[in-house]
């Protein structure tokens, strides 16, 4: 699986940055890349994140509404999976935001898309798979992101049928054959990403919409392969420790990309003084 570089089509999404802890130095890169691209990726291990994971009321305290959620958890494996990767995604917005992650509140959609209560100014998505945790957090509209194993075996089973238009089974089936399952572990990822990000998630019927072969720029095609988006969509594959396949989906929405994200200073100036003025003489 190859990144099409500077022949991508629509905004730009920069290589994802590995965070070994939340007090990791490489905040500073996601926060860079934010700023200069609009958008940033970030993975850590759950294997070093996981066992980082506080516990009681410091954990409770972090997690803050999620923290229901995961005492619902019956397997111990599966709540610190729950854990580590709600923690990472506040440290990730706290480290953009300059704020302390539990001063942050995730909030879910009528889909499960989560969200940054009170700070539409950041859009953020997170997916995790074996032990990598994956994070996308953008300030130009909308994100998705999704990751799975390259080995993952997709292709043998049939599950193309089920997930590809007839342009893509086509596609995959002029490949030479030890091609075809990375091939459709890319298109997976790549639809996962897009179906997140538009909040759809698994209700967007997989075979409605595809993708163009890899090493090209990628847009949303139609079932028979003709172009179904423009320039606003942009998207990448990466592959991570030649142990995951990783896309991202992120949409502009043209406004432009904010550079001030701090928390404090994030309110429009025009709504401040509309709240002041509604507000009267204190």
């Amino acid at each position: 699986m190859t990144v099409p570089g500077g022949a991508a089509v629509g905004p730009p999404l920069t290589v994802p940055v590995e965070v070994a802890d939340c007090s990791d130095a490489a905040w500073e890169q996601v926060r860079q890349d934010l700023r200069q691209s609009g958008s940033a990726l970030l993975w850590a291990r759950l294997s070093g994140l996981g066992a980082r994971v506080p516990e009681g009321e410091e954990l409770r305290e972090l997690l803050g509404r999620d923290w229901s959620r995961y005492l619902e958890l019956a397997h111990a494996e599966v709540r610190r999976r729950y854990a580590a990767s709600r923690i990472l995604l506040k440290c990730a917005a706290g480290a953009v935001l300059r704020s302390a992650p539990e001063q942050l509140e995730l909030a879910y959609g009528p889909t499960g898309r989560p969200y940054l209560r009170g700070c539409d100014q950041v859009d953020i998505s997170l997916s995790h798979t074996g032990d990598l945790l994956l994070v996308g957090l953008t300030t130009r509209g909308l994100i998705g992101v999704d990751a799975e194993r390259v080995d993952r075996q997709m292709y043998g089973g049939g599950l193309g049928r089920h997930v590809c238009t007839p342009y893509e089974l086509i596609t995959l089936a002029q490949l030479d054959e030890p091609e075809r399952n990375p091939s459709l572990v890319r298109l997976w990822t790549l639809k996962e990403a897009y179906s997140k990000a538009i909040g759809q998630g698994m209700n967007f019927r997989f075979t409605e919409f595809g993708f163009g072969p890899d090493g090209r720029p990628v847009q949303v095609q139609r079932p028979d392969g003709t172009t179904g988006t423009g320039d606003e969509w942009g998207f990448r594959t990466f592959v991570i420790d030649e142990e995951y396949c990783v896309s991202a989906a992120v949409y502009d929405a043209g406004f432009g990309s904010s550079a001030d994200t701090d928390i404090t200073t994030m309110l429009d100036r025009d709504c401040a003084e509309a709240v002041v003025e509604a507000l009267g003489p204190a």
